[in-house]
């Protein structure tokens, strides 16, 4: 399928994308000069921001970066997406680890010395108040390691023994647009009844779609086919909320159970 931009989505960490801008050129057609008769800040809102821990694991959050309109330059919106996304294949030691490099970019970019950075994980109670609670048990907290970013049914894994009927969901899903390239980010839920699913198993498979081309249908379609065949469930429901994008959220849903099913808390 032919891609429809020439933008390419670095997957490393880049410093170098960001592109400042000097302040000043617009204020001279304004006629403000170097004392501003007025103050205030930029507040820039990244509600994809993703990196990987030591383990490989995905780490998905909100971050707020807040400029002071003092600094000399502001950053061009492009080359800030660009940048942002070429941390989500980058080991960080720590959220803390990650936050420091961010202000020291910006700060550096910027040329200003109080840029602010607040980041907010999935796994922290005010993100699932921004972003909607998914119901049933969430798997973001299983500490795994991730060696595998490249979809694979395989990793899914039942037991035996059990059957139950329970809820899952993952903050964790990440895609790429086949016609962009540009990153697409999910919420996904799944409710089924049978053998019970491996948690780790299930997350892990999860988030081996992070650098697969997919439409978002034909990525939740995907996922129900496979844990349909790898794991037999009597009943199965696969449920999708990947974020905005230009004013538009998609969020398809396949289930064979025989009634609705509740997704929200």
């Amino acid at each position: 399928m032919p891609q429809v931009t020439d933008t390419i989505y670095s997957s490393s960490y880049d410093a170098s994308l960001l592109h400042p801008i000097p302040r000043k050129l617009a204020r001279d057609e304004l006629h403000i000069q170097e004392k501003l008769p007025f103050k205030g800040q930029d507040i820039w809102n990244a509600y994809e921001f993703s990196y990987l821990n030591n383990k490989g694991k995905p780490v998905v959050g909100i971050c707020e970066f807040i400029f002071p309109c003092t600094s000399p330059f502001l950053i061009e919106s492009k080359s800030f997406k660009l940048y942002l996304f070429s941390f989500h294949q980058t080991k960080f030691a720590s959220k803390e680890a990650v936050v420091h490099q961010l202000k020291t970019d910006l700060e550096s970019a910027s040329q200003s010395d109080n840029v602010q950075v607040n980041l907010t994980t999935s796994t922290e109670s005010s993100y699932k108040l921004t972003t909607g609670m998914l119901s049933g048990i969430c798997l973001d907290d299983l500490d795994v390691e991730i060696t595998q970013y490249d979809t694979d049914s395989s990793l899914l894994s039942t037991s035996e023994n059990e059957e139950v009927h329970e809820e899952l969901s993952t903050h964790l899903v990440k895609t790429n647009c086949p016609l962009t390239g540009q990153p697409d980010y999910a919420s996904v839920h799944v409710q089924y009844q049978g053998k019970k699913i491996d948690r780790e198993s299930l997350l892990k498979y999860f988030i081996s779609f992070r650098q697969h081309n997919g439409f978002h249908e034909q990525c939740v379609e995907q996922m129900f086919v496979d844990i349909n065949s790898k794991c037999k469930p009597q009943h199965l429901c696969v449920y999708a909320r990947f974020t905005r994008s230009g004013g538009l959220d998609i969020n398809p849903c396949r289930s064979n159970f025989p009634n609705d099913v509740t997704i929200f808390n």
